[in-house]
């Protein structure tokens, strides 16, 4: 069926249950960013496959909201789908609720189905669509439509042991209910998977790229149960549960285990499921606050950052191997976009413990640069020579860490143009790699650091400067972000973020420098503690594409100090001719 022919069929749905709009969120009944193949659901009916977006169909239009980051992705891969596109954060843009109201009936019907909807949204539509007399309805539609979705894997559940993650899960229990105590909360539920997976020290491969299993914990003052395929636990996770204390149930029992709940204060995130407080909802009070194990996941322990700086050096390795390969390869035998991803996998694996990729290398040649998140498809990726520019966006999962890293070069000659905006890039990078901050400091007011070499000149990207990095964990991680959003949570020791200033130029090319940063204690001062980042990534930059005269004599510093500790870092393991190179790569400026 092509896009067309399912948003027929989901028409068809819609006029038997007597709806007027249904709501496709990109998301599964953990509110993942990454989801089972069985809960793709925007992804199969639009054709749209980025990260983020949700779809909207009406009796007769249809559209979808996306950000910045796949403006130029979901234009072409919509086309023909007769979904428009909506640009979300664009001046002009409609809100998808508003839009919604203006194009169905006063007392209509919107559908959702609240396995897939956040609470958070859930009131939200509530809240618009009562004043408008619209009905909001729990009908997953889908259902009916998508005959051929699969189903849950069946793959193994395995320990991620103390020693990689510092902390047990006794520990974690108990820091939890500390939390939960503080919150006169007599029930707490773990739904995002990332969470469950931190605080049972377990892993697992349900989500490609992500580490993570499908399942559930509820926890009370005396208990602890996880819910999860309990065909899938390895005898160890078994043993580990045991050992903690941690009861085991099926995964398909957690809502009926939920309805036996009368009376209780129920600790649960916004972002859970609506499905989760339909069934809590008639006996039960609600506490509405993020999972305290979020932010404890996120303050990383000395034993994950000592993970992270080990699986760096593996990485850089890997990665000046890769460039080395790419560079001196380039031109001389056929590649493409999707076989040098394919190449730059086999070269992590052969480094100690690589479990997989982080997410799907985004390898954009010149103007497919600038597809921000950018795909190649094994058929029709485009054939890279040695002409122009290439952005390799990539990253590994390894049993100690987590990594991603994106170098942006030349392969041919580049442009004035193209050298002076890279090295423009690679200057935000470094500024906010040299700053100090004082406690207390948001995302959001270190965002401008990186964007002003590019704001001075009138330019800018549009994404975020820098997201939140999981231990063994997801590549993408909350709470805390650098980008121009005015997310409240401020920069804490022990977080790692990613330091990925970019520019775009539409039909020509793509930049982006990318490392992966850690927050840690600077000095203490009349004015109060300081903090300041460790630079966790080793690879160089590429010399050729920078343009000296604009960075200044501390730019200069920097870079020349971050190649020597690559040097110091990498050599080691380096030999022959790629050690030679490599060795040039990173003389100083």
């Amino acid at each position: 069926m092509t896009s067309k022919e399912k948003v027929a069929a989901l028409r068809e749905e819609m006029q038997k249950n007597n709806v007027d709009a249904f709501i496709v969120y990109s998301a599964d009944p953990h509110m993942s960013e990454y989801l089972p193949e069985e809960w793709q659901e925007r992804a199969w009916l639009s054709g749209f496959l980025g990260s983020a977006g949700f779809a909207v169909v009406t009796k007769d239009k249809a559209g979808l909201w996306t950000d910045g980051r796949y403006f130029t992705q979901a234009a072409i891969e919509l086309d023909g789908s007769g979904i428009d596109l909506f640009k979300d954060g664009i001046e002009g843009t409609p809100n998808y609720i508003d839009w919604i109201i203006s194009e169905i009936p006063a007392g209509g019907k919107v559908a959702v189905n609240a396995l897939a909807a956040s609470n958070a949204n859930w009131e939200l539509l509530s809240q618009k669509f009562n004043s408008k007399n619209i009905t909001l309805a729990d009908i997953p539609l889908l259902k009916e439509v998508w005959k051929e979705r699969g189903t849950p894997s069946a793959n193994p559940i395995f320990v991620h042991p103390v020693e990689r993650a510092g902390k047990s899960v006794a520990d974690k229990l108990s820091a939890i209910r500390q939390k939960m105590e503080e919150q006169e909360a007599t029930v707490h539920i773990i739904s995002s998977l990332d969470d469950v997976a931190w605080t049972s020290n377990l892993r697992g491969s349900d989500v490609q790229s992500n580490p993570v299993f499908l399942g559930y914990i509820v926890i009370t003052k005396n208990d602890a149960v996880l819910f999860t395929g309990l065909e899938k636990l390895e005898v160890e996770a078994r043993k580990q549960m045991d050992d903690s204390f941690v009861k085991m149930m099926p995964y398909e029992e957690f809502y009926n285990y939920l309805n036996a709940f009368k009376n209780e204060k129920v600790l649960v995130s916004p972002n859970s499921n609506q499905q989760i407080f339909e069934t809590l909802k008639a006996n039960n009070q609600f506490i509405k606050a993020p999972v305290p194990g979020n932010l404890m996941k996120a303050q990383k322990n000395e034993t994950e950052l000592e993970g992270f700086r080990t699986v760096m050096v593996r990485d850089g390795v890997a990665m000046v191997k890769f460039l080395y390969w790419l560079t001196h390869n380039a031109g001389k035998e056929a590649m493409n976009e999707y076989s040098i991803g394919e190449k730059l996998r086999g070269f992590r694996a052969e480094g100690k413990n690589f479990v997989g990729e982080s997410f799907g290398s985004i390898i954009g040649y010149k103007d497919n640069g600038a597809i921000m998140h950018y795909s190649a498809k094994k058929e029709g990726s485009k054939d890279v020579t040695n002409e122009e520019t290439i952005l390799v966006d990539s990253g590994g999962q390894y049993l100690e860490g987590t990594t991603d890293i994106t170098r942006t070069f030349a392969l041919g000659t580049p442009s004035e143009e193209f050298k002076r905006n890279s090295t423009l890039v690679l200057q935000g990078l470094i500024r906010l790699s040299m700053v100090k901050f004082p406690k207390g400091t948001r995302g959001v007011q270190l965002d401008a650091i990186a964007r002003l070499p590019l704001w001075m000149e009138a330019k800018d990207y549009n994404h975020g400067t820098g997201h939140g990095v999981g231990s063994f964990m997801n590549v993408h991680e909350g709470p805390q972000s650098i980008r121009k959003d005015l997310n409240p949570q401020e920069l804490l020791p022990g977080m790692v973020l990613s330091n990925e200033p970019g520019y775009y130029l539409e039909g020509h090319y793509g930049i982006r420098h990318e490392n992966l940063i850690a927050v840690k204690e600077a000095e203490k001062t009349i004015h109060g503690t300081f903090y300041q980042f460790e630079t966790l990534t080793f690879c160089p930059f590429f010399k050729d594409t920078v343009v000296k005269e604009i960075l200044s004599e501390n730019e200069i510093a920097w870079l020349n100090d971050y190649h020597k500790t690559c040097e110091e870092k990498i050599a080691p393991y380096l030999e022959g001719e790629v050690k030679e190179w490599f060795l040039q790569l990173v003389s100083p400026l």
